[in-house]
């Protein structure tokens, strides 16, 4: 992630890792990410892959783009609820994966493997 990028006021970031949970790694900056996060993917169903605008933000699902898979054989899904202007610019999965998993790309590959969910730390490590 460059510096000058606003990604945490843009940004929710839903995930799991080889051997922790899912959880947010991103959360736009909200004290809760839960309530926007459902509130993005309401009728976005169970497909690997998903996009859903809204007023202002659109919903993002794809698979790992490495193939990477938890320690029980599942796929790895990347879950966005995305705002602002780089909402604007994702206007489907494809282009969602070319423009925000560069973004976050670095960040994962550093983290997925780790022994439990990454610190708000170990995910700032990587964010210039």
């Amino acid at each position: 992630m460059s510096p000058d990028q606003d990604l945490p006021t843009q940004l929710i970031w839903a995930t799991r890792g080889h051997s922790w949970g899912f959880r947010f790694l991103m959360d736009a900056g909200l004290p809760d990410p839960l309530p926007a996060y459902e509130r993005a993917f309401a009728d976005v169903g169970d497909e690997p892959t998903a996009w859903r605008r809204l007023v202002d933000t659109v919903a993002l699902r794809f698979p790992d783009p490495e193939q990477r898979r938890d320690d029980v054989g599942r796929v790895i899904p990347h879950e966005f609820v995305v705002s602002g202007e780089l909402a604007a610019s994702v206007t489907s999965v494809e282009e969602g994966l070319r423009r925000i998993w560069p973004l976050v790309e670095a960040t994962y590959a550093r983290v997925w493997d780790a022994g439990g969910p990454p610190s708000a730390t170990d995910l700032e490590s990587t964010a210039g």
